[in-house]
């Protein structure tokens, strides 16, 4: 069992607690710097999209999970940066230029939806997110001049400094940068007044406007955020898919990123990197599994779909802490032994005062 012993401030707001987890993040790093090396060109692939979704995740786990605002609309801000990323390119506009416009692009209309969004929480903030993910769709269906419709718009090669991206390696390496930095940038954030405003509010919003916190300006800032990771997201998802079109953001990826932070485990970073990873390969698991299913089964057009609802009800029912939370308690077990006990983790609902009003 490891005990921090603090003598000072400054060891609350360190990104690392101690010498163990700057060892073990290290060969993390090490770990994924080495892997296209070792893998095949198709995980390379499925790898920089786990880093794509994990980006994406850090926006949603930022309106989520410390700030307590669902969305059922996110897959209409990877929409956004995806076709204002490809739609500059076209015109000659630097990639890194574009990718910037295209986040910032994301992060405007995320706070301008997040104004009217401000007088609804719960399944009333959801259905609200939900209908601007709708209208969105209609737009890039409708709008032929600049989308394409349904026929799509291609994606121009990513060029960095006079440098094509166009093989696997060096867009992966691209992804994991760029993954790098927004974890660096959340961290930093969740450690600002901000993000411990965003957290208060997600606990209790009648005790946080009574410690001062405004809560329109934290909540629209919230989305604004979520927004633009989201939109740089789907800048670089517009290249991993390579041409776009309306069908590729529907209600199913909104609600694959909400099982995502949701299985992931809420409230935690590292629930992003667990849920983007369970993401991205349990499609691949479910094709698998249909050759050794009865016909019957695996020809079921919505299986997947279906998978995917059963086991975030699952997770909600049984481990509403998440894949995360799940590990949590297996590290403590074995730093715990023998004096574990049973009633260690077990969940207790418990009111504040100002709760117990309502």
């Amino acid at each position: 069992m490891r005990f921090i012993k603090k003598i000072s401030y400054e060891q609350d707001v360190r990104l690392f607690q101690h010498e163990g987890q700057i060892f073990w993040y290290s060969l993390l790093v090490m770990s994924v710097l080495i892997a296209p090396a070792l893998l095949d060109t198709f995980y390379i692939g499925e790898l920089s999209l786990v880093f794509i979704y994990a980006i994406s995740g850090i926006g949603l786990m930022i309106l989520v999970g410390y700030t307590g605002l669902v969305s059922l609309g996110h897959a209409a801000f990877l929409a956004i940066g995806a076709y204002t990323h490809a739609c500059l390119l076209a015109v000659g506009v630097p990639f890194v230029v574009s990718m910037i416009c295209a986040t910032f692009f994301s992060a405007l209309i995320g706070g301008l939806i997040g104004i009217p969004a401000l007088r609804m929480t719960g399944i009333y903030l959801a259905v609200a997110t939900l209908a601007f993910a709708s209208i969105v769709e209609q737009i890039l269906t409708h709008w032929v001049s600049v989308t394409g419709g349904f026929r799509g718009m291609a994606v121009e090669l990513p060029r960095v400094l006079g440098v094509e991206l166009y093989d696997a390696v060096p867009f992966y390496y691209l992804c994991l940068g760029i993954l790098v930095v927004c974890l660096l940038l959340a961290l930093n954030l969740l450690r600002s007044p901000m993000g411990r405003a965003m957290r208060a509010i997600r606990d209790s919003e009648i005790p946080a406007r009574s410690m001062g916190i405004h809560l329109a300006f934290t909540k629209t800032l919230a989305f604004a955020i979520s927004a633009g990771f989201t939109g740089l997201a789907g800048s670089l998802l517009a290249h991993r898919i390579g041409y776009l079109a309306p069908d590729s953001f529907t209600l199913l990826i909104s609600i694959q990123l909400l099982i995502m932070v949701v299985v992931g485990g809420l409230g935690s970073l590292h629930g992003v990197i667990y849920g983007a990873v369970f993401i991205c390969f349990l499609p691949q698991i479910i094709a698998i599994m249909r050759d050794f299913l009865p016909t019957a089964i695996a020809r079921i057009p919505g299986l997947e779909p279906g998978i995917f609802g059963l086991i975030l009800v699952l997770f909600l029912i049984y481990e509403p802490h998440g894949i995360y939370g799940r590990w949590l308690k297996f590290r403590h077990y074995f730093e715990q032994f023998p004096l574990y006990r049973k009633a260690a983790h077990k969940r207790q609902k418990s009111y504040l005062r100002t709760e117990r009003l309502r």
